[in-house]
């Protein structure tokens, strides 16, 4: 059980018929015990939600005794309403372990601040516009988006679609190129940003600002910094199992964390930090997926940094990939030179 301000929830992992009648019973009593502490919890306002895999969903809606042993109900017999999508803290929450549902309703949303401010707002100069983007319509899409990052190529491409359409309203850029608009207004892309924030939020951990409730272990290397040690998945995980482990903060966060140099993953000054990290960003390129563009990766730092930093002399643990570019071969050769370090030459 958690509890955040008027918040309460309670889970559990169901595996049997036990399961179900131990989680009643905790609803039972904590309901009792708000009662004995003068407390009132809102029956009519609880909701429920089953995380399941799409094998299990099937399963659950096939057996006609698994709905009914799944049913919870209060003390005074009010059945809770079982809920696909339940709010939780600003994040929709789906119970197919699915972020689609949840961008699709900030994304809307995120449109109808936009329209409010084209209608409301007549000057279309770059001054003003930016700090009507940036102030009223992009933090309501980066509201805990370490948290929801989506790998999704259609999830990227909606989310962006938000900073792509209203930089087009900006006077003179109406014809530019989305990439090329993105290096003249100097702003990165929202997946960036994304990014940004996970490695940010990582270092906070590192440094107990906030809790490492996930349980991230650090290594700390000589040559190479602070290290994430990533979270093992056996060979034999199904493909769907495979896919979310990829998709998770501990496994995605951990990947960006390692592409940090020594000379950024030990820093211990916030600001110093952010400095030294988006000069090190500032050295890869940033070309989110957008419809009718043709971009070579998914824009990640992790695809377009192909070798990471701690697995550089592990010759079996090193993704090659041939050269495919003059492009791509000038990039490995700024983050060579940015991870390589100077020495002092003295007579």
């Amino acid at each position: 059980m958690s509890s955040f301000a008027d918040d309460t929830r309670m889970s559990k992992k169901i595996s049997t018929q036990e399961d179900c009648v131990l989680l009643q019973q905790d609803l039972e009593n904590v309901i009792v015990w708000s009662e004995e502490n003068n407390m009132q919890l809102h029956e009519d306002k609880f909701e429920l939600i089953c995380y399941r895999t799409p094998s299990a969903k099937i399963l659950a809606e096939t057996l006609p005794f698994m709905a009914e042993a799944a049913n919870y109900t209060t003390p005074n017999g009010t059945t809770i309403d079982r809920s696909p999508l339940v709010r939780d803290l600003g994040v929709n929450m789906s119970e197919d372990l699915s972020w689609t549902p949840h961008i699709n309703i900030m994304v809307d949303k995120a449109r109808q601040i936009s329209s409010w401010v084209l209608g409301v707002f007549r000057d279309r100069s770059k001054p003003v516009m930016l700090q009507l983007y940036k102030s009223l319509i992009r933090s309501r899409v980066e509201y805990c988006c370490p948290l929801l990052n989506p790998t999704k190529i259609a999830d990227i491409q909606l989310i962006e679609s938000i900073q792509r359409q209203f930089t087009r309203r900006i006077r003179g850029f109406k014809d530019t190129n989305y990439w090329d608009r993105l290096k003249e207004l100097n702003l990165c892309s929202l997946q960036r940003r994304r990014e940004h924030y996970m490695i940010i939020h990582v270092w906070k951990i590192l440094q107990g600002i906030c809790p490492n409730d996930i349980g991230m272990v650090f290594r700390n290397n000589p040559r190479l910094g602070i290290k994430i040690v990533l979270p093992s998945l056996s060979k034999k995980a199904s493909a769907l199992a495979m896919s979310y482990y990829d998709s998770s903060f501990s496994v995605r966060a951990g990947m960006l964390w390692n592409l940090l140099p020594r000379e950024v993953n030990t820093l211990s000054d916030l600001n110093t930090f952010k400095i030294s990290l988006g000069t090190f960003m500032d050295n890869i390129p940033d070309t989110p997926p957008t419809p009718g563009y043709t971009a070579k990766n998914s824009n990640s730092m992790i695809d377009w940094v192909k070798v990471p930093i701690g697995l550089r002399r592990d010759p079996q643990r090193i993704r090659r990939s041939p050269p495919e570019s003059i492009e791509k071969n000038v990039l490995a050769e700024k983050v060579r030179r940015f991870h390589s370090p100077r020495r002092k030459i003295t007579s």
